[in-house]
């Protein structure tokens, strides 16, 4: 039996810069995974769509399909809008299956990245001056927020830094708040790490908040096209596989 090809779902962006990153990491699976099909495909505002790139693999003669949300969360886009789009699918091609595997959530390896990420802009998470702002996108999902503040905890727990979560949309804190409870609680110069898989508008709103509230702070780049970046996604395809063979 031949592999289910591999979708890597993202969502999309007005900004280049994101489906370029997308597309990029695409190649790092392809190149982790030497002959797994691995396609790419965005749930909005970039292309190919992600019915485009379905359908396209059922008039290749696949029947079986897993998509991989590139996602750090599961919120509206994980538990509504993709399965929405799935069973759109499948509705219309009811030969063909399609395995929705997990998000990739707050994995090991993907804070391994971040952190990395962080300390190459000179961060010195030993110092118990520094405050860090841990920003990712935000969600009107209290769960998605309360991953990135669990998040923000164990870093805290982990350096002498000062660490707190901050959202570029749809909650609270922002950046400038964010940046506010630090300084109250004794950090004295900051540092901005990006929970962010590629550029865009929401990270560049973020690096000028950040700016401004705090002139000079380094802002960390998105996890981006990464070796455990691949990994993770194809950890989450095998557990995919592996459940749709249970299940068989």
């Amino acid at each position: 039996m031949s592999q289910a090809p591999l979708v890597v779902v993202a969502h999309g962006s007005r900004d280049p810069r994101s489906a370029a990153t997308v597309r990029a990491l695409g190649d790092v699976v392809r190149a982790t995974a030497p002959g797994l099909d691995v396609r790419v495909a965005f749930l909005d505002l970039s292309e190919p769509s992600v019915p485009d790139v379905l359908t396209t693999l059922h008039a290749e003669g696949h029947r079986h399909v897993v998509a991989v949300p590139l996602l750090l969360g599961r919120a509206f886009h994980a538990r509504v809008d993709l399965p929405g789009i799935v069973d759109d699918v499948t509705s219309r091609l009811p030969r063909l299956r399609v395995s929705v595997a997990d998000v990739l959530g707050a994995d090991p390896l993907l804070e391994a990245v971040a952190l990395d990420r962080l300390r190459a802009t000179g961060a010195d998470l030993a110092d118990p001056e520094l405050g860090v702002v841990l920003s990712a996108v935000g969600s009107s999902h209290g769960p998605a927020n309360d991953v990135v503040a669990r998040v923000a905890e164990r870093w805290q727990a982990s350096h002498e830094c000062l660490v707190a979560p901050a959202f570029a949309s749809a909650t609270k804190p922002d950046v400038p708040a964010a940046i506010a409870k630090l300084r109250a609680r004794g950090a004295r110069h900051f540092a901005v790490a990006s929970w962010f898989f590629a550029p865009g508008l929401l990270p560049d709103r973020i690096r000028d908040l950040a700016r401004a509230a705090a002139p000079g702070s380094p802002v960390a780049a998105p996890l981006g096209p990464e070796p455990r970046v691949a990994q993770v996604v194809l950890e989450r395809y095998a557990d995919a596989v592996s459940a749709t063979l249970r299940s068989a």
